[in-house]
């Protein structure tokens, strides 16, 4: 497996040569603890997703990718943001892919599921909000974790 590397208004990033759609999912269970993962791409924390793919909406690909990653099947119960800044974009050595950001945050509560691993998360846990942000992780993601302990009820657009 290839790795993937965030780079943020980095002037030594490579260039953008596509733009995907994709979906993350920030799922809360009764205690309020956030579903996370550890990608095992880069070794970071983040909340489950992925591309949305043809033929699918952003609420499929959203309980898709979430059960995918975490073995966790969910509702989707509203809307954090949506990420489009060009400063961030992703490289993807596997393929020499690099996104520009394109992501809609989405949440969600658990309806099912044990929580597993798969091949894109080498560890799967639900974390206590007040921990969500100090783990190792993308600037990107960090931020929009921060904006669902923010405000959950206010839609960011970026």
């Amino acid at each position: 497996m290839g790795r993937r590397i965030d780079y943020y208004d980095d002037p030594n990033a490579p260039k953008a040569n596509s733009l995907v759609p994709s979906v993350n999912v920030v799922v809360t269970n009764e205690h309020g603890e956030i579903l996370m993962i550890r990608r095992t791409d880069n070794d970071n924390w983040a909340l489950p997703g992925g591309a949305i793919d043809l033929g699918e909406s952003v609420a499929q690909a959203a309980i898709r990718e979430t059960k995918e990653e975490t073995g966790i099947d969910c509702e989707i119960t509203g809307l954090v943001g949506i990420y489009s800044d060009p400063k961030h974009v992703i490289h993807y050595t596997s393929n020499d892919e690099v996104r520009q950001e394109f992501s809609i945050l989405l949440t969600a509560r658990p309806t099912g599921g044990t929580p597993q691993t798969s091949d894109e998360s080498r560890e799967v846990r639900w974390i206590p909000p007040t921990e969500a942000t100090d783990r190792q992780m993308d600037r990107s993601m960090q931020l929009r974790i921060g904006h669902y302990l923010a405000d959950p009820e206010r839609p960011v657009i970026t």
